[in-house]
């Protein structure tokens, strides 16, 4: 491709169209189940149970201490599987571009994404790609689907949460949603992105044969919107201990600075667990033996039932509760309207 900037053109179907495919997408994620470049992707099926996801990548700026939008798709999508227990296979791919995009930082994002998903071991098996008229796009989006598989014997859901199971958290919260809002902002805050695959780290989590209930990755919404689902699902209120929330210094101090609760940040490299409390230890040492959760931390537990919000108005339902560093007890809602958009 000798253009510099991405032409309605490239869209058309046209010669420039396979120009776009070849020479920047299939260079970068050959393999031979790909290759054909057929309307579909043909594979094999593996044992045991298909999971499959989709999601879709709007971040905004498209590169950001940590990462961009390419790694943020592939670990994004990597991550929703694993949660569900599922080891990653495959992924599908499609990219809306809008006109006059540089066609250099497309190659970097294409190249970002190829590089993630070696590493994650995922085969991007089909795609597509659609060109908008400048200034009806935002450079790029991404939309992904993955398909992974989930063996025998693995089965996680909140609605097995029960009293007593203990809450673990993979490491320090909030550092994502940071790192955006510092490159959107100009911030000297030495904060970067957590975005990291994380289906090794669930791999290690699930090899303790431990009573695992429940996991997923708080990322939109936080840590504190995560924890209300569970609340919701299962029927219980949790308790959590503000103390015991890794946090960066950091991103405490820009929270405090800027108004913000790190409880609602993005997160994009971290997992939530509940446990039964009996395996709790022999899950936090798992974590902690691998890089992406050295910072893990058992922050609260399960408690029976609802509970009230304080308030005249404020029925029973299973609620989130916090308990502060002054020992007061707050109620954690889930996040309500839009904290930072475009955060993945």
């Amino acid at each position: 491709m000798n253009e510099e900037r991405i032409l309605l053109a490239h869209g058309s179907g046209g010669k420039l169209s396979h120009d776009l495919i070849e020479n920047i997408f299939l260079k970068a994620f050959y393999n031979p189940i790909l290759s054909p470049l057929s309307d579909q992707a043909v594979f094999a099926s593996p044992a045991g149970r298909l999971a499959m996801t989709t999601d879709s990548y709007v971040v905004n700026p498209i590169f950001f201490p940590g990462g961009d939008i390419g790694k943020l798709a592939v670990c994004g999508t990597v991550n929703d599987l694993a949660v569900g227990g599922a080891m990653p296979l495959y992924m599908s791919v499609s990219f809306i571009i809008e006109e006059g995009m540089p066609v250099e930082d497309l190659k970097k994002i294409v190249r970002s994404m190829a590089d993630a998903a070696k590493s994650c071991g995922v085969t991007i098996v089909t795609g597509d790609t659609k060109v908008v008229e400048k200034g009806k796009g935002d450079n790029i989006f991404i939309n992904t689907t993955g398909v992974g598989v989930v063996k025998d014997g693995i089965n996680l859901s909140p609605s097995f949460i029960r009293p007593g199971d203990a809450v673990i958290v993979s490491g320090t919260i909030g550092d994502h949603g940071m790192a955006i809002l510092k490159e959107r902002g100009g911030f000297d805050i030495p904060v970067v992105s957590d975005c990291a695959p994380l289906h090794e780290l669930v791999r290690d989590i699930l090899s303790t044969d431990a009573g695992i209930r429940a996991m997923r990755d708080p990322t939109r919404g936080g840590l504190a919107t995560i924890l209300n689902e569970f609340a919701d699902s299962s029927g219980h209120a949790i308790l959590i201990e503000e103390e015991k929330i890794p946090v960066k210094e950091a991103v405490k101090g820009a929270c405090e600075l800027l108004g913000f609760d790190p409880l609602y940040l993005a997160n994009e490299g971290k997992i939530v667990v509940v446990t039964s409390k009996d395996s709790s230890e022999r899950v936090l040492d798992a974590m902690r033996k691998n890089p992406l959760g050295n910072n893990a931390a058992i922050i609260g537990s399960i408690l029976e039932g609802s509970v009230t919000g304080g308030g005249v108005n404020s029925p029973a339902r299973p609620r989130v509760l916090l308990t502060t560093a002054f020992g007061n007890t707050r109620v954690v809602e889930k996040l309500t309207g839009e904290q930072l958009p475009r955060i993945c």
